[in-house]
């Protein structure tokens, strides 16, 4: 409505500007009839006033000459020099007015005879009064007396054709003024005509040809605005309205269009949007797609509907839509798994169908959805809206088939767990029972070696590293079952009693007891600590400490290099195990604290070791809130950081009074 009103406003201000635009002409004409006269006044005061100059100037020029004539006269007859001041004051006046008068005349002729003129005066002076003046006596010759009479009078008769020349020109610049005036005056008055006419013919042509079209136009627009699709106007009236009416045709037809265009797209949107909640909706698959197909079936006036969709292996779900409704031929099946998911198949053999292929994975064959209608082909929006439904509905058939796969993984898993955990129960349970009786029995035999020395004396060497090889193995088989069952007891240590702990007098400890295994291999081992208090088990920690330095002698070649480092950083306490040993390749880094993990070159090089250590100094850091990190390069050694949150020093201790100490291993 406001377009329209608008519109008609903008033509009638058109119109009432076409008016005002003539009145401007007219007040223009009226002054432009002003500014012309007025010039033209100008030009008539300018030009008589050069006519003044030039005649007074001419005037002029007579009476200089004239004074020269008479101080040669006067001269001549006395002989005085006294009478010779008006011919040199008479000779320079005059020739100065000529000059202005050349540089400025009136026209062509009139310059013509200012030249005859001055040609006249310097005749009259160079052959009659300077040779005088330059004699310096009179010149009583009669014949020279008359020569000088003759050269002044042809200066009187230049001078007087001047003057007539001036009066010519006056007189033809009065004719030409006067012609001028009367044709500015004729024209102004034409083209004042013309505006009047140009004004009455602009109004007829208001009346006759604008007003009635404006108004079928505005009740056609006052139609459609009411609601009245099928209103349309007559093409009437000049060029520009009948195309403003067809115009306003198509614009009609258009948003007739438009409007039909914007239900359908409405009504996939909706469609869309309820087929993507029936998806989210928790219910049985089997009762979702059949609802999926009951709405895209209705909503895009399908006859038929076919839908094919396998979410777990074996159990195809298969719709046909309405109830009753004859099979989908299984050739249309076999085409449509031939085609890539996402397109749009529409099969020669079925007439008004479309097929949209869905896709599968291991186990679940590829589905469809099919629609069929006769009478009305497909269009490409419907061809796409069915695309991007089948895209929603293949994305949740994926999640729902991936669901169902990691439920099936997750209780895998929970099995090989518990499997895992009665495995290690097991094995524990029966490893410690003859490990025991291997234990006691070789204690017992060490032990009566020991102090029965008569019953050593029996044995041979051979036979008394055996026993020994035996007592160390059951140890260190003893300590895999106590690695193995630390390993996999619970991360919840709400029954471990927690308690303050020295961190540096433990490192120190665990450092003093590995001296005699690093002086066996010449290593150089460096201790340095500073106070630092954490809560939580001490013997836990002291055995996270230990793997860390045992690896450290372990996998450090002969003459090499060891350091312990204790530093507080802020609130952590940061212990640091340096070595100069095999180092650990760059690949198996990532993996050094999974449990039964070995790097390549510590199985290739044949260190002992059962992949359990790093795992174990993990879990008791993790249960006392902290972290654990290797950094490592091959052949140059490695370096692992563990990181802990401090406590404040109980008030029963006294500070150290030594914040490091060094020592050689």
């Amino acid at each position: 409505m406001i377009f329209q009103r608008f519109a008609l406003t903008r033509l009638k201000y058109r119109v009432a500007g076409g008016f005002a635009v003539l009145l401007l002409l007219f007040l223009a004409l009226i002054v432009a009839n002003f500014v012309v006269t007025e010039r033209a006044r100008t030009q008539h005061e300018e030009r008589g006033a050069r006519i003044d100059v030039a005649r007074d100037t001419n005037r002029a020029v007579l009476q200089y000459m004239t004074d020269a004539e008479t101080g040669i006269r006067g001269f001549q007859l006395t002989g005085d020099t006294a009478f010779l001041q008006p011919y040199t004051s008479g000779r320079a006046g005059a020739f100065s007015a000529l000059d202005r008068l050349v540089a400025d005349p009136l026209d062509a002729e009139t310059a013509r005879l200012l030249e005859v003129e001055r040609q006249a005066a310097e005749g009259w002076l160079y052959d009659y009064a300077i040779p005088i003046v330059n004699a310096g006596v009179p010149d009583d010759d009669a014949a020279r007396a008359a020569r000088g009479k003759d050269l002044f009078d042809q200066l009187r008769t230049a001078n007087a054709d001047v003057f007539a020349a001036v009066e010519s020109f006056e007189r033809l610049a009065g004719e030409h003024e006067r012609a001028g005036a009367e044709f500015v005056t004729l024209l102004f008055a034409g083209l004042a005509c013309l505006v009047v006419a140009a004004g009455l013919g602009l109004a007829l042509l208001h009346q006759r040809h604008l007003l009635v079209p404006l108004e079928h136009i505005r009740l056609t627009l006052r139609r459609l605005a009411d609601g009245d699709l099928t209103a349309r106007t007559t093409p009437a009236g000049p060029g520009e309205l009948r195309a403003v009416a067809g115009t306003l045709n198509d614009l009609a037809a258009e948003t007739e269009r438009l409007l039909s265009a914007e239900k359908a797209r409405v009504a996939r949107i909706e469609l869309r949007q309820a087929v993507t909640l029936q998806l989210q909706e928790d219910a049985e698959p089997e009762q979702s797609a059949w609802r999926i197909a009951d709405m895209i079936g209705t909503t895009l006036g399908a006859d038929v509907l076919h839908s094919r969709i396998t979410i777990q292996a074996g159990v195809p779900i298969a719709i046909t839509w309405p109830a009753g409704a004859p099979p989908l031929d299984p050739a249309i099946d076999e085409q449509a798994r031939s085609c890539a998911p996402g397109s749009a198949l529409r099969p020669g053999q079925l007439a008004g169908g479309l097929v949209i292929p869905l896709s599968g994975d291991a186990g679940c064959p590829p589905g469809l959805i099919c629609l069929i209608r006769a009478g009305r082909p497909w269009s490409e929006e419907e061809s796409r809206l069915l695309i991007g439904l089948a895209r929603e509905v293949d994305h949740a058939a994926h999640q729902e088939r991936l669901r169902l796969r990691q439920a099936r993984l997750i209780n895998e898993l929970r099995v090989l767990d518990e499997q895992k955990d009665v495995f290690v129960a097991t094995v524990t349970h029966e490893l410690r029972t003859p490990l025991t009786s291997i234990l006691g029995y070789s204690e017992m035999l060490s032990e009566d070696l020991t102090d029965n020395p008569e019953h050593a004396r029996g044995l041979s060497r051979v036979q008394k590293r055996g026993i020994d090889a035996i007592l160390r193995n059951a140890h260190r088989l003893e300590a895999t079952v106590d690695d193995l069952l630390l390993l996999d007891r619970t991360n919840d240590r709400s029954g471990a009693e927690t308690l303050p702990v020295d961190l540096a007098r433990l490192i120190g400890q665990v450092h003093a007891t590995l001296g005699v295994a690093a002086r066996a291999k010449d290593l150089r081992c460096e201790l340095s600590t500073e106070p630092a208090w954490v809560r939580g088990d001490a013997a836990q920690l002291e055995r996270a400490v230990r793997h860390l330095l045992d690896n450290a002698v372990k996998f450090t070649a002969p003459g090499g290099h060891l350091e312990c480092r204790l530093t507080r950083v802020d609130d952590r306490a940061v212990v640091t195990v340096s070595d100069t040993g095999i180092g650990i390749p760059a690949d198996d880094v990532p993996g050094l604290f999974t449990p039964f993990h070995r790097a390549a070159n510590a199985m290739d090089q044949a260190v002992q070791g059962n992949g359990l250590g790093l795992a174990i100094v993990r879990n008791i850091v993790n249960d006392h809130g902290g972290t654990v990190t290797a950094r490592s390069e091959l052949g140059q050694g490695s370096t692992f950081t563990m990181v802990l949150p401090v406590m404040a020093e109980p008030q029963a201790h006294r500070p150290a009074a030594e914040p490091s100490r060094s020592g050689r291993g």
